[in-house]
């Protein structure tokens, strides 16, 4: 049999990949529309209002998705000096007053007429090129302290303070999170990435204990129940949302909690409705795919033709399977509240496009892999 490479014709998108991420962004528009509809026609008269938004993003995102899986990805590491500086100076604009929108007390959108857009949403995709290119002109100097893992640090770190001014303490360790795995990924030393850690875990506590809100947060995680009225109301509710769920769930549409029992329900705590509705075995098919989409993306990335596209296409898988397991974790009370949500599937175009990208940029790098 010819092979496709003898004939220059490349090897189609991983079906196990296109179809599990199918299967999440379908599932989300159902959950979105059924999450969201009873707070529509409350606030808008419109109980599609939101499923209707989803979908004109899902357009754009599958727009943007299919120019990302055209283009040849290797033409992307020289623009990582320019997707890092963008990223650095959308975050900042996003802070300053008549240019960052605020809504319910945190600084993170920035409006274009009746749209807006989260550029820390965006800023993941520009910290993942940087990395990748960064872990691989690097090479072996990544065992260095002073060479490899500090000078990736830094920039990371700087990305992470400027999220964290917003607040967004979730896509702040998003990011802490996400280059501590390219960087094992890469061969830093471990305690290397300890002694980094030492470093930062006592910022982050300092940070979190000179801020009330944050505080409470954390408080509220550790034991909720007795702050049920106040910071702990939204772990409540989502636990008891996914108690009543039960094995196999009220069934879709059926949800309690979201008739304004629940705080952000077809955004952040839209996993909560899930576990309502279709139960835990919802929950679990959910894990499954994510798991199996994790599975895929790392075959294709250890298939890469160069260091770039390894690290660029593991920076994506890590990148969604982190995100969606914090996500998950929050409504399930295993992690603090924050403000993540849960890739393909909760409410929000930059969420969305930015992770149908970053899916399409996986499936490049799987067009060239080596055989």
């Amino acid at each position: 049999m010819v092979r496709e490479e003898q004939i220059g014709v490349r090897p189609g998108p991983d079906s196990v990949l296109v179809g599990a991420v199918a299967t999440l962004v379908a599932l989300g528009l159902v959950m979105v529309f059924s999450a969201s509809s009873t707070q529509a026609v409350a606030e808008l008269h419109d109980g599609a209002y939101y499923f209707k938004r989803q979908l004109i993003m899902l357009v754009v995102a599958l727009t943007a998705g299919y120019v990302a899986y055209r283009i040849d990805y290797r033409k992307l590491r020289p623009l990582a000096p320019v997707a890092l500086g963008v990223s650095f100076l959308m975050l900042a604009l996003v802070l300053v007053p008549h240019i960052g929108v605020q809504i319910a007390g945190a600084r993170r959108w920035i409006g274009i007429g009746p749209f807006g857009f989260q550029p820390s949403e965006f800023a993941k995709l520009g910290l993942i090129v940087y990395l990748a290119a960064a872990l691989a002109s690097k090479g072996d100097q990544i065992r260095s302290l002073t060479r490899g893992v500090v000078p990736i640090t830094i920039v990371s770190a700087g990305l992470a303070v400027l999220v964290l001014r917003e607040p967004d303490f979730g896509t702040a360790s998003l990011f802490a999170l996400t280059a501590a795995a390219l960087m094992f990924a890469a061969g830093a030393r471990i305690v290397h990435l300890i002694m980094v850690g030492a470093v930062t875990v006592p910022f982050a506590a300092f940070v979190i204990a000179h801020d009330a809100y944050k505080r409470n947060r954390i408080l509220a995680f550790l034991n909720p129940w007795p702050h049920a009225k106040n910071e702990g109301f939204q772990i409540v509710q989502s636990l008891l949302a996914l108690g009543s769920g039960g094995p196999f769930g009220r069934g879709i549409g059926f949800s309690r909690q979201k008739f304004f029992w629940l705080p952000e329900a077809h955004t952040d705590f839209i996993g909560a409705i899930i576990g309502e509705e279709l139960g835990f075995v919802g929950m679990l098919a959910i894990v499954v795919l994510f798991v199996a989409f994790a599975y895929r993306a790392a075959r294709i990335a250890l298939g890469a033709s160069d260091r770039f596209g390894f690290f660029l296409a593991l920076g994506c898988m890590s990148m969604i399977l982190i995100q969606a397991f914090i996500s998950i974790g929050v409504v399930t009370a295993s992690w603090p509240v924050t403000g993540v949500p849960l890739p393909f599937i909760s409410f929000g175009g930059s969420s969305l496009i930015v992770s149908v990208v970053a899916v399409a940029l996986v499936a490049n790098v799987g067009r060239s892999r080596r055989q």
